[in-house]
């Protein structure tokens, strides 16, 4: 992983169970495997502990590696670092994917909620009022009762959303070329194609896999769709919204966007997008965040603990998800 990572990834608690699980030297951060003592630990080496900034572990890597059996994912997703011969070598892979959504999900459900009361607009609105205003009139098309939410992929993160989204007053549909109406009433949501969400969504969160068929997703067509003052929110990946298309929107103040992720992922300084009063932007932070890192250690940990009893992993990656998943 990154050499500076571990440090806010893994906490003293659980630094002290994975040294008690494993022959593991804390000082040993390894973020490129050609380093000597890296290279050193590899030849020994059963399990991989990893996380974000892990090198690929391709062909060449596999060789200097003969004990490898097993890679244990402190983070989300596994495609930079899990590599074709690794599934060729069946080398089993984990991953805490399932404890990063959770703080995407809240994320998700926070914003989506606080848009439905049009908060940038009424923030804006009574800064520059700064007194009395009958802003019941003046937000009588805000709130949540019987607003309706589109989520766009039913993936851990889209699930979770509907999860935390059912208790609320609120008609949730879902676009998931996997899900089926049975499954997606199982969920709670209405199973609908694509554009049919976008045109009847006053939300429309997204949730799919950035994959080739899944670039721009939300493209200019669809964007139109929207009704006015609808808010789009993406906390996936960029590449899944047409960037320019929406931006153009955005400067009609037609629509609103809640935008954790862009592209390219860290916008040049002139980007309209730090600026449009109809925008949140946050800077990729909706997943695991200060103290919420650690629950991705303490999955690690846990994984650890099955694999040393002879156990099969809890979350465990298999190659075919990887087509499907982010």
């Amino acid at each position: 992983m990154h050499s500076d990572l571990a440090a806010r990834l893994i906490d003293p608690g659980t630094l002290e169970r994975l040294t008690a699980l494993a022959d593991l030297d804390p000082t040993l951060v390894a973020d490129d495997f050609d380093e000597p003592r890296a290279a050193a630990a590899l030849r020994e080496s059963e399990v991989i502990v990893s996380s974000w900034g892990c090198p690929p572990l391709d062909e060449s890597v596999l060789e200097r590696a003969p004990r490898l059996r097993a890679v244990i994912h402190a983070a989300g997703s596994v495609k930079h670092h899990i590599t074709d011969a690794c599934w060729r070598r069946g080398i089993q892979v984990t991953s805490a994917a399932w404890a990063n959504a959770l703080p995407v999900a809240e994320y998700t459900v926070a914003v989506v909620l606080l848009a439905n009361k049009q908060l940038l607009r009424m923030r804006d609105d009574y800064r520059a009022r700064r007194g009395p205003h009958d802003w019941l009139a003046a937000y009588g098309g805000a709130g949540n009762y019987r607003r309706t939410v589109g989520v766009v992929g039913a993936s851990r993160i889209g699930r979770r959303v509907l999860e935390l989204l059912r208790p609320h007053d609120l008609d949730l549909l879902l676009h998931d070329p996997y899900v089926g109406a049975e499954e997606a009433a199982a969920l709670g949501a209405r199973s609908v194609e694509l554009d049919a969400l976008c045109a009847a969504s006053d939300v429309v969160t997204v949730h799919a896999p950035e994959l080739p068929g899944t670039r721009h997703l939300i493209d200019r067509r669809r964007l139109a769709l929207l009704r006015d003052d609808a808010t789009l929110v993406n906390t996936s990946r960029g590449s899944l919204v047409d960037q320019d298309a929406l931006v153009d929107e955005l400067r009609t103040g037609r629509l609103n966007a809640v935008l954790d992720v862009t592209v390219p992922e860290v916008l040049p300084a002139d980007s309209p997008l730090y600026d449009l009063p109809n925008v949140l932007l946050t800077p990729h932070v909706a997943g695991s965040l200060g103290g919420e890192l650690h629950r991705m250690a303490a999955a690690a940990a846990d994984e650890l603990a099955r694999y040393a009893a002879g156990l099969p992993f809890a979350h465990p990656v298999q190659h075919e998800d990887t087509t499907r998943s982010a």
